[in-house]
C-alpha cells in the first residue's frame, strides 16, 4: 500500500499525508498532523509493531515505545558540540513525540540565547531525519500541552539570595518575589504566554498551571518551590505557566521585572496552596486567583499593569504599545475573524 493522500481542496493537486498539512484560503479551513508514533496511528495498516504511547501516558518510557530516543540523543550532542549545557532528556507526557531536553541554569541574557540556540539545532537535526518539530503550546486536541517552566532564582556575589528558614526553606526575599509574580501574572501572561493558542494549553481542571499560588507540590499552582535538594544553591522558584512561543529575551526579563517588584514593595505570596486542588470546593477556589483565558484578555492586562516593567528602562510605553497593538490586530483580531471547523460541525444544520 502506497503513503496515503489528501486532494487539496484550492489545487486540486494530491499532498502526502506526511507531518503537517494545513490549508489556509478564502473556503477551506483545515490542518492534518501525522506522527509515526501517534496512538491514532495504533491501527495502521503499514508499519504497524504497536508501541505507540496512549494519550497522556507517554511520560518517561524506554525505546521501542519511546521512538525518539536515538534522535533525541543527536540533537543533544549537537547542543552539546555547539557549546550548551544539557541536564537531561526524556519523552514526555503526550503521544506523537513529545519531548523534553532541561538545559543547565545561567544568567538570564545567556540563558535567552541558549534557547534560541536550542530551538535552531532542534528544528534542523529533525529536519535531516525527515521530521519536523513544533513548539506550538498546544498542538493536539485533548492531550498535553508544552509549557516552558522556567527555574529562577537571584545571586549576589556568588551567594544564593532564595535560601532561607521559611515556607519550603525559603527566605523572605524569595517569597516577595514570588508576590511579584503572583501580583503581576496576569500581566506577565501575555508576554510569556503570547499566543492565542497557549490559552488552549492554559485551561482549568487539566493540571495546567493557571492558579496564581504557590506550593511545594502542586502541579496545578503557577509558582511551585522544586525540593528535589535540601542544598541552599538549589533554592528557586519554578514558574510555570510560561510556554515556548515566547521570546525569551522579554519573557525573562519581565517575569524577573514583576519579582523584583515583589521584592521592593514586599509583596505578600499569601498562603501556599498546598492542597489538591480538585478537592476545593467552589467557594474555596473562587477565592484563588487565576490566569487569563485568552490572549485578548491577557493584554487587556497588560495594558492596565505595566508601570513595574518600565522601571530602569528595561521596557518602554512604546514597545509595549506597539506590542499590544500587533498583538490586537494580527493574532486576536486574525483568528476571531476566521470560522473555526467545530463550528461547522455545531452550527451547520441550525
Amino acid at each position: 500500500m502506497g503513503n496515503p493522500v489528501i486532494e487539496s481542496a484550492v489545487t486540486g493537486r494530491k499532498l502526502p499525508v506526511a507531518g503537517l498539512l494545513f490549508v489556509l484560503a478564502v473556503s477551506p479551513g483545515f490542518y492534518f498532523i501525522d506522527a509515526e508514533e501517534g496512538r491514532w496511528n495504533s491501527g495502521r495498516v503499514e508499519n504497524n509493531l504497536g508501541y505507540r504511547p496512549r494519550y497522556k501516558e507517554g511520560y518517561f518510557p524506554v525505546p521501542p515505545t519511546d521512538h525518539y530516543q536515538d534522535l533525541r540523543s543527536e540533537m543533544v550532542m549537537t547542543m552539546q558540540g555547539c557549546g550548551l549545557e544539557v541536564e537531561c532528556h526524556h519523552h514526555e507526557v503526550a503521544t506523537g513525540g513529545q519531548t523534553e531536553i532541561d538545559l543547565k541554569f545561567d544568567s538570564l541574557v545567556r540563558s535567552a540565547d541558549h534557547m534560541m540556540l536550542y530551538k535552531y539545532i532542534v528544528k534542523n537535526v529533525a529536519n535531516q531525519y525527515g521530521k519536523t518539530v513544533t513548539f506550538m503550546p498546544k498542538p493536539i486536541f485533548q492531550d498535553n500541552g508544552s509549557g516552558m517552566h522556567t527555574h529562577q532564582s537571584l545571586w549576589k556575589g556568588g551567594k544564593p539570595l532564595f535560601a532561607g528558614d521559611g515556607y519550603a526553606g525559603m527566605s523572605q526575599m524569595a517569597l516577595w518575589y514570588i508576590g511579584g509574580l503572583i501580583k503581576h501574572g496576569p500581566a506577565l501572561s501575555a508576554i510569556i504566554a503570547p499566543t492565542t493558542n497557549s490559552y488552549k494549553r492554559l485551561v482549568p481542571g487539566f493540571e495546567a498551571p493557571v492558579n496564581l499560588a504557590y506550593s511545594r507540590r502542586n502541579r496545578s499552582a503557577a509558582c511551585r518551590i522544586p525540593m528535589y535538594s535540601a542544598s541552599p544553591k538549589a533554592k528557586r522558584v519554578e514558574f510555570r505557566p510560561p510556554d515556548p512561543s515566547c521570546n525569551p529575551y522579554m519573557a525573562f526579563a519581565a517575569m524577573m521585572m514583576a519579582g523584583l517588584d515583589g521584592i521592593e514593595n514586599k509583596m505578600d505570596p499569601g498562603q501556599p496552596l498546598d492542597k489538591d486542588i480538585y478537592d476545593l470546593g467552589p467557594e474555596e477556589l473562587a477565592k484563588v486567583p487565576s490566569m487569563p483565558g485568552s490572549l485578548e484578555d491577557a493584554l487587556d492586562c497588560l495594558e492596565k499593569d505595566h508601570a513595574f516593567l518600565l522601571k530602569g528602562d528595561v521596557f518602554t510605553e512604546e514597545l509595549l504599545k506597539t506590542y499590544i497593538d500587533y498583538k490586537r490586530e494580527k493574532e486576536v483580531d486574525a483568528v476571531r475573524l476566521r470560522p473555526h471547523p467545530f463550528e461547522f460541525a455545531l452550527y451547520y444544520d441550525i
